[in-house]
């Protein structure tokens, strides 16, 4: 069995997650190769794709939400996704066992109250028409007075498969956090529980070559191995540095690892750098407590394909300011590449008649 090296696993990495060349693809079919984007924030799915996608417009991802076409919901990790409305009705039943387990961990709050009656309430409530959690958690209140609030709002948000409505995701717009069932906003239903054959074999074709730790790290499930075993006949594999074995499909992309990588700036919480049980492929280790602050992860950056440093966006008043901070000591070309990517980032994604690049020491 072929090791391959650090250096090649971040190159396949890269390819698959379309951040060693810009793809000429549509945003949709964007989302869907990545299965989804991480969106906590209502920005980082827009500058995700910016950096990966050539001639990328954020008024395409909002005109996709607008028209229902991807959505944003609690999926993987029990973490909010922007997915398309597929892939919407697909991956929430396959995580859906992970999301009421989850519940165990706030069952002292929810002594005495019935999940079934939750969940038929709470469907009640937001297909009626959309609700904030606050207004949902208010209406259990009365129905379970002794319960703990923030358990009910957790029981409603894991037993049900919710949706954040528009505004709230789009470009340029603002608006609260607003819920309905997937299946009301799209006006179709869920598909029942899928075998996860096929999602392993596209979490491979965007995050691979991957051991079935990492599959299970993405995806928040586990018990994988017999999946995996089930799909060896048709995967070829590999070990990395370490030993551990790592599956692939046959026909991915796997360039050479002296393949040059350009700048890339990435957004807070982007899961080329969550979706995997070993990040070395990504940047050291010791880099990992400092891309965060409580619980709250930075803007980061490529360089030559690993994590190098973090940036932040300050915007006010028709000015944009990027600033660079660095982990290490970029040399002057390497400085030069940053400075002229940050500058299109500003260009395409702030519109401020005055843009500014600075580079600064990093500061926790």
């Amino acid at each position: 069995m072929d090791t391959m090296s650090t250096r090649a696993l971040n190159r396949a990495t890269l390819q698959r997650q379309l951040l060693l060349d810009r793809a000429a693809m549509s945003a949709e079919d964007a989302v869907a190769h990545l299965l989804g984007l991480q969106a906590q924030n209502v920005k980082p799915p827009y500058f995700a794709l910016w950096s990966r996608l050539a001639d990328f417009r954020p008024e395409e991802l909002s005109t996709l939400m607008e028209e229902r076409a991807a959505v944003r919901m609690v999926t993987m990790r029990s973490t909010i996704h922007l997915h398309t409305a597929d892939d919407a009705l697909t991956l929430r039943p396959l995580v859906q066992g992970a999301r009421e387990r989850e519940l165990k961990n706030f069952r002292k709050g929810l002594v005495g109250v019935g999940l079934d009656r939750l969940a038929a309430l709470s469907r009640e409530l937001v297909e009626e028409r959309p609700r904030t959690m606050k207004e949902i958690r208010e209406a259990l209140l009365q129905e379970w007075p002794d319960a703990d609030p923030m358990s009910l709002s957790v029981a409603a948000r894991c037993t049900l498969p919710l949706v954040q409505v528009t505004p709230r995701g789009l470009w340029g717009r603002s608006g609260q956090v607003a819920l309905t069932t997937v299946e009301h906003w799209l006006g179709r239903k869920t598909q029942p529980v899928p075998a996860p054959d096929a999602t392993v074999l596209r979490y491979l074709g965007a995050f691979g070559p991957a051991s079935v730790k990492d599959m299970q790290i993405w995806a928040g499930l586990t018990r994988l191995s017999e999946v995996f075993e089930r799909l060896r006949p048709q995967l070829v594999t590999f070990r990395d540095v370490s030993g551990v074995e790592l599956f692939d499909l046959p026909d991915a992309p796997r360039p050479d690892e002296d393949t040059p990588a350009p700048p890339r700036f990435l957004p807070e919480f982007d899961n080329l750098l969550l979706s995997h049980a070993d990040r070395s492929r990504m940047g050291p280790a010791e880099y990992k407590g400092r891309t965060w602050k409580g619980n709250q992860a930075y803007c980061v950056f490529l360089l030559d394909g690993f994590l190098a440093g973090v940036w932040r966006l300050k915007e006010e008043k028709g000015a944009a300011r990027l600033e660079i901070e660095p982990f290490g000591k970029p040399t002057r070309a390497e400085r030069a590449a940053l400075a002229e990517e940050g500058e299109r980032l500003l260009a395409s994604m702030t519109g401020a008649a005055e843009r500014d690049v600075r580079f600064g020491a990093f500061t926790q």
